[in-house]
């Protein structure tokens, strides 16, 4: 019977056949622990010949369809001449192992199957090196997973990103504990954003998961906001209102206002994150500086004033605010791009006036250089024939022409009339 099972193992798919045309054949069973795992041994060709099943310890579970071992966990499935199948429930990592279905022929057959058990991890627990973190701390996030069979796969995730690990894996009694370590530089924006550990487990449906949120302390974001006037032109004799909007974490307590290189005007009122200056003129231009710090640092944001004349209607683009939200070091691009366009937008307004009056100078010009020339040639003009003005006689051949007598009008008389003749010949007046 040894070299029969010893050949037996050599046979691709658990199977054992003989040469008379029977066989007996089996398959492997995969189960996860606490389910029902199913065997089942099949006979091709049968002759009535007895099947029973045995255990890895080679005890008989079944003969025929009869149990001598007495574990009420085996139940019988089905029994014929050609199949004996059975069942185990609630299966354990110690019913792990090979299973004999033997056939008593002559010479007898044998052929075994294989039941692996899953174990699937029985705790994740995450673990962070810091409970609360500053911005631009690099932190250690572990996450472990507990006596699982096979070793389990630890993904780590910060909100939708995925991010690589280390794994160690640990093996204790045919089960495996895995631990990943995750290092994580982290951002004010990663304040209250979900670290996850998930685990990948052939015994594992769906997604088994834990996770932690990250709380990250970041210093103190600054805007300015004009609150008065609000169409933004400050004018003598107009008041002022500006409002300092400062968030961190922790929130800052602590909102000054300070007037850069000066001192703040006698008629400001400061009232919190809030500057008022009343009555506006020249004296207050200026740079307004606001401030707020907490534990972790400290930020400001500028407002240029410019007091215009009560006349002004339009507000340069030069004139309002300038943003340093985290520093004076750090400027708001898109507060730059906003000053940038409307000084641009001046200079051509400027340069459109200037060509306008340039233009209008040089056609001026041109028009006073044409009278002058205009004069200059009618009298210069140095004629090629003469014409000599003279007195026309009412009774001259010239008159005659065309009539014997030409009456003269009571309104003409009196009056020289004059004819002009060429002469080709005198050229003097």
């Amino acid at each position: 019977m040894s070299l029969f099972y010893d050949m037996c193992q050599e046979v691709v798919e658990s199977e054992c056949q003989i040469g008379d045309g029977q066989n007996l054949f089996t398959k492997d069973v995969t189960v996860i622990e606490g389910e029902v795992a199913t065997i089942s041994c099949q006979v091709n060709k049968s002759d009535d010949s007895v099947i029973q099943l045995l255990n890895p310890n080679r005890q008989t579970i079944y003969f025929r369809d009869f149990r001598p071992l007495k574990d009420s966990r085996f139940q019988l499935l089905n029994f014929s001449s050609s199949e004996l199948k059975v069942s185990l429930t609630n299966v354990s990592i110690s019913d792990e192992g090979r299973y004999f279905c033997q056939l008593y022929t002559d010479p007898p057959q044998e052929s075994y199957t294989t039941i692996t058990v899953l174990v699937p991890p029985r705790n994740l627990m995450i673990d962070i090196q810091k409970d609360t973190a500053v911005e631009g701390e690099e932190i250690e996030v572990n996450c472990t997973a507990m006596a699982s069979k096979p070793a389990t796969t630890i993904r780590w995730f910060k909100g939708n990103k995925e991010l690589k690990g280390k794994s160690e894996v640990e093996e204790w009694s045919d089960m495996y504990t895995v631990t990943s370590q995750l290092m994580l530089k982290v951002h004010k924006e990663d304040d209250g954003v979900p670290v996850i550990c998930q685990v990948e487990h052939p015994a594992v449906t769906g997604n088994l998961q834990t996770q932690r949120y990250l709380e990250v302390q970041y210093k103190p974001q600054v805007h300015i906001q004009m609150t008065y006037p609000l169409q933004g032109l400050t004018r003598e004799g107009d008041a002022l209102e500006l409002t300092c909007e400062a968030i961190g974490k922790p929130q800052p307590v602590m909102v000054t206002w300070v007037r850069v290189d000066d001192e703040m005007p006698q008629h400001a009122v400061l009232s919190g994150p809030n500057l008022f200056i009343n009555n506006l003129n020249k004296t207050d231009n200026g740079t307004y500086r606001c401030e707020a710090s907490n534990t972790v640092g400290k930020a400001h944001s500028d407002y240029m004033l410019y007091v215009y004349d009560t006349t002004a209607t339009t507000e340069p683009a030069v004139h309002g605010l300038t943003q340093l939200p985290n520093s004076a070091e750090e400027l708001d691009s898109e507060d730059l791009s906003d000053s940038r366009a409307g000084e641009e937008g001046s200079i051509r307004a400027v340069d459109h006036a200037v060509i306008g009056g340039v233009v209008a100078v040089v056609v001026f010009a041109m028009l006073c250089l044409l009278i002058i020339l205009g004069r200059y040639f009618a009298r210069h003009k140095a004629p090629t024939s003469l014409w000599l003005w003279r007195p026309l006689s009412h009774h001259s051949p010239a008159a005659a022409v065309g009539s014997e007598k030409q009456p003269v009008p009571a309104e003409e008389e009196g009056k020289e009339h004059y004819q002009v003749e060429k002469n080709s010949q005198d050229t003097s007046c």
